[in-house]
């Protein structure tokens, strides 16, 4: 059996940040904030900040920042370590 390493580009290293892996990220957090009735999109992506919009109950809820900093913007520095903040934009 031969294993082959390639060399990763931006296009398909899990951990650049790019819309797709962004997207990739979010789907992992969608089925929590669709439990309580929201969910996220991206909004853009300026250097290293993603600007995200929360939707339905997230959008409103008391714990919108909570959700944001300590969920979503925790997991996604964890996955694309590039990320330097994600913030909501109304």
């Amino acid at each position: 059996m031969t294993t082959e390493t390639a060399t990763p580009d931006a296009g398909t290293d899990p951990r650049a940040l790019t819309i797709e892996n962004v997207e990739r990220v979010l789907d992992e957090l969608r089925p929590y904030l669709m439990a309580d009735g929201g969910n996220v999109e991206i909004v853009e992506i300026d250097g290293p900040v993603v600007k995200v919009r929360l939707q339905g109950a997230c959008g409103s809820c008391p714990s919108s920042t909570m959700t944001l900093k300590m969920g979503i913007e925790r997991k996604m520095r964890e996955s694309i370590p590039e990320v330097s903040e994600v913030v909501q934009v109304l």
